[in-house]
């Protein structure tokens, strides 16, 4: 599959669009355990990212998804936006210049080292690596990535939030579908069905 501009376009459009449109879902999640920002926040800067499509979606697939991490950590309060800015600029980074699907599980490996760091979390602490981590396995072992994705954020509702904001809540932050990482799945069903019509 070669990431040339009219899919590279496609997919930016299907992220912002898919998140922008499920921002009041996400703020209503972040109210329930967070400080009911993460929606607006994440609207604010996939907004941008929109605006910006054109000169975006015009560069290589790396330096595309580097230029995505960057508007999402200049425009995205909270610490939602340097952990996905990470996200996006570190997968960027690990990809090389001509990547193919094949390259998609080393790369985003390493972008969840660098999101781990950056949030100083790991896997059980009710945040978006609780997504990320079975998505790269399902990706790595061809499984079916999207349910992957939603099942893992399915499972953050009976965890008990050890970082983040929803962690100042203690045990009352059980029974809440964490905001980061439904945001994880609903980035990757955008990108998986975007891939998938390709």
């Amino acid at each position: 599959m070669a990431f040339d501009e009219p899919l590279r376009r496609r997919l930016v459009q299907a992220v912002a669009e898919t998140v922008i449109a499920h921002a009041e879902e996400l703020t209503a999640l972040d109210q329930a355990i967070g400080d009911g920002d993460h929606g607006l926040n994440m609207k604010r800067g996939f907004a941008a990212v929109l605006a910006d499509c054109d000169s975006i979606a015009a560069q290589p697939l790396p330096k595309m998804l580097h230029a995505v991490g960057m508007a999402l950590v200049m425009k995205v309060g909270g610490a939602s936006g340097p952990l996905f800015g990470t996200l996006f600029m570190q997968l960027g980074k690990s990809l090389p210049d001509h990547p193919t699907l094949a390259d998609a599980p080393a790369a985003l490996a390493a972008a969840i080292e660098a999101v781990k760091a950056r949030g100083k979390a790991d896997v059980g602490a009710k945040t978006m690596l609780d997504v990320l981590v079975p998505v790269q396995a399902a990706l790595r072992d061809s499984r079916d990535v999207p349910a992957a994705a939603d099942a893992a954020a399915q499972a953050t509702i009976p965890m008990q939030a050890i970082r983040g904001r929803a962690s100042f809540l203690g045990a009352r932050s059980v029974g809440h579908l964490d905001p980061g990482a439904r945001s994880v799945a609903l980035i990757v069903r955008a990108v998986c069905g975007v891939l998938e019509g390709a």
